[in-house]
């Protein structure tokens, strides 16, 4: 029987899949590491996790093909995509794990924790997760979408961005909304949750209601926001992501 039954092969933001539709295998895992011999390779037994990180694109031998890890998660509920989610989040934080931030020394891996020790101070990392909200806010019938000016696509999205020290989560909600663009919002209600490892972030969903002001854009940061009516609304994200949920589905 096989040790793992969740093998993975991640390069940035895709993944490799079978063309006959099966699961990937521990012999597939092999398969690439023989092509790919400095990629990046670890196991996690507790939940049988088998995991290969490429770093550059080559041909992929007969019988596989790319796809991207957010079409996975068009297709899976939140409890088949948590193995892939946390499949690739302890790739990156390992990745980044190499030293340690109090004293320099080199790490080692716990042998009772998912962490990294530092065999000269003793401290211990954990993988990082990133606090993040994404808002809807909503006008009546209408909702507040905005475009990124740090992407280079026309799309319109939910507000969104990082919690910062000291701030709970639905403060963070408020200032991000009145730091992007100049709106005050009232409310506050919680929608859902969504593991996004690009590369730890954890997503936290909420509702919000418009109470006064008016679109100020913020420079840098967003080139564009309208109020739209919900059945009219420009190019959004599409299926996979929490944001697609918000808009569609709040």
């Amino acid at each position: 029987m096989s040790e793992f039954s969740h093998n993975y092969i991640f390069n940035k933001r895709e993944m490799v899949e079978r063309t006959d539709g099966d699961n990937l295998t521990e012999a597939d895992i092999r398969q690439f590491q023989q092509i790919w011999q400095d990629a990046e390779h670890y196991t996690e037994a507790a939940n049988g996790i088998n995991v290969l990180g490429i770093n550059e694109y080559r041909p992929l031998p007969d019988g596989y093909k790319w796809t991207t890890i957010r079409s996975r998660f068009a297709e899976m509920d939140d409890h088949q995509t948590y193995p892939i989610a946390r499949a690739k989040a302890l790739l990156e934080w390992r990745r980044d794990a190499h030293y340690c931030g109090r004293c320099g020394s080199q790490l080692v891996e716990s042998k009772e924790f998912t962490a990294m020790d530092c065999p000269h101070c003793g401290n211990q990392i954990f993988p990082r997760i990133n606090p993040c909200v994404i808002m809807l806010v909503s006008k009546g019938d209408q909702i507040l979408l905005a475009r990124h000016a740090q992407r280079n696509q026309d799309v319109y999205t939910c507000l969104a961005g990082f919690v910062e020290a000291g701030e709970s989560i639905e403060h963070a909600v408020s200032r991000e909304i009145m730091e992007e663009t100049g709106i005050k919002v009232k409310n506050i209600k919680y929608f859902g949750s969504q593991s996004w490892p690009f590369p730890a972030q954890l997503m936290f969903g909420f509702t919000a209601e418009y109470e006064s002001g008016s679109i100020t854009p913020q420079p840098g940061e967003i080139a564009d926001a309208q109020w739209f009516d919900r059945d009219h609304c420009p190019a959004t994200p599409p299926k996979g992501s929490i944001a697609y949920k918000l808009i569609h589905n709040a």
